[in-house]
């Protein structure tokens, strides 16, 4: 069974509020989850101008733990959060051997 940790929706209409939830990757959006793992609220409270993130942290770590997948958004506050380390700002490419000798030889010409 794959596991992914994703975003719940709540709430009402143009005011959403997100449980984030560990669940059964082939369930729908708002199915019910294998476990509430914290909640996330977008919009910034009005007094303290902060968006509200709960989060338990040893459940989410037990269930990084046994394989599951974030998604992106997901992703995001857990790297904010400290539970994953962040992501690269450009991903590595990789190049076959072939490309790479073709690229680095045709930097070493003289252009003309």
């Amino acid at each position: 069974m794959a596991v992914r940790i994703r975003f719940a929706r709540h709430g009402v209409r143009n005011n959403p509020f997100f449980h984030i939830v560990a669940i059964n990757a082939r369930k729908k959006r708002d199915g019910k989850p294998l476990e509430k793992l914290g909640t996330y609220s977008p919009h910034p409270n009005i007094k303290e101008g902060a968006k509200h993130i709960t989060l338990d942290f040893a459940r989410t770590k037990y269930w990084l733990g046994v394989g599951a997948q974030p998604t992106d958004g997901v992703r995001f506050l857990l790297e904010r959060a400290g539970l994953l380390p962040p992501r690269p700002l450009h991903p590595k490419v990789k190049r076959s051997p072939a490309a790479a000798a073709a690229a680095s030889s045709a930097e070493s010409q003289p252009k003309a």
